[in-house]
């Protein structure tokens, strides 16, 4: 689960196993499997490294291809 914010400002809790598509049109467009969009403040890369770090804290044992 990340923190993501609309266009007005206000936040949620955007469940990220959900997400199918992260579009930039401009606005950040976020489609998930059900077929719900939602427009977020966030850019895809932002919203990217928030997942990837969602996934780190969620698999610990999995590490960072970096850090080889």
């Amino acid at each position: 689960m990340i923190t993501v914010t609309r266009l007005n400002g206000t936040t949620f809790i955007l469940n990220c196993e959900l997400i199918e598509v992260i579009d930039a049109t401009p606005d950040t467009v976020v489609t998930l499997t059900s077929g719900k969009r939602w427009v977020l403040a966030e850019s895809p890369e932002e919203l990217v490294e928030r997942i990837i770090s969602y996934k780190k804290r969620c698999f610990p044992e999995i590490r960072d291809l970096s850090e080889k």
